[in-house]
């Protein structure tokens, strides 16, 4: 199931998710998304509206259908550079750590997209 036509929001839905992982959006991970969302986004106006938006409509999902649409849409975004897809991986690190530590279910939801980056770097 592909919900994201354009790679940007589909990466922010990706952060949304892992800031999520455990069952908890913590205020330093929404901080450390805000800031990549200035480069992912540098022409939105009001990217905290932005953001509501995505947890808005990540949290209209069940969580059984998310790492579906996680495959689909790194499938449906073949043009996208591994090394750029690599870099969103490091971003998803970026956020599980914000608030200190690391969760066990946010070290699997890592792990999960780490494995679906990997699979589609040998697809092609």
């Amino acid at each position: 199931m592909v919900i994201h036509n354009n790679f940007q929001d589909f990466v922010l839905f990706l952060y949304v998710h892992m800031a999520s992982a455990d069952s908890q959006l913590a205020g330093l991970e929404e901080e450390v998304i805000l800031g990549k969302m200035k480069k992912l986004f540098p022409n939105e106006q009001d990217l905290k509206k932005k953001f509501e938006h995505a947890v808005a409509e990540y949290r209209s999902y069940n969580h059984d259908q998310v790492m579906d649409i996680v495959r689909s849409t790194f499938k449906a975004h073949s043009e996208i550079k591994f090394a750029q897809k690599y870099k969103v991986y490091t971003d998803m690190f970026d956020i599980i750590n914000a608030d200190g530590r690391v969760e066990e279910s946010e070290r699997a939801a890592l792990d999960a997209l780490k494995e679906i980056i990997d699979i589609n770097a040998e697809a092609k």
